[in-house]
């Protein structure tokens, strides 16, 4: 019997679900709020709320389970990045690195005092073409 077994497939194969999941956390982390279509937006809810908590315990152990479920790559500096950041200039960083501290900073106070719920799911119109239901993610 499949009970309590959420599966979540939408006609992709395990590895491009992941992948899916992981741009559409660090879109939704960067931006705050995206566009997508109502499934996917209800499988990503699951994701974004164990993101907080993660950020929430602020533990090494809790940013290693982040770093590896958002699939981050972290390219190392050159000396002339290395200089700049020094300076104050993150520009030379890639996104993953803003995508991590802005999960760990930002939003880790944004919501600390919050016990659950950092998400929600206004649903727009039906997309032309397809006529998917649309709507937007965002942290509240």
């Amino acid at each position: 019997m499949r009970h309590g077994n959420h599966t979540f497939k939408v006609g992709r194969t395990g590895s491009h679900r992941r992948c899916m999941i992981a741009n559409m956390l660090k879109s939704l982390i960067e931006n705050g709020r995206i566009s997508t279509t109502v499934v996917k937006a209800k499988e990503l809810r699951r994701h974004a709320d164990r993101m907080i908590t993660l950020a929430k315990k602020n533990s090494l152990s809790s940013k290693r389970d982040a770093i590896a479920s958002l699939q981050v790559k972290f390219n190392p500096l050159t000396s002339k990045e290395a200089r700049q950041v020094k300076k104050g200039d993150t520009s030379s960083y890639s996104r993953d690195r803003i995508v991590i501290g802005k999960l760990f900073g930002e939003l880790r106070e944004r919501f600390n005092e919050r016990n659950g719920g950092y998400t929600r799911i206004i649903k727009t119109h039906d997309r032309v073409g397809d006529s998917a239901p649309t709507c937007y993610i965002e942290y509240i």
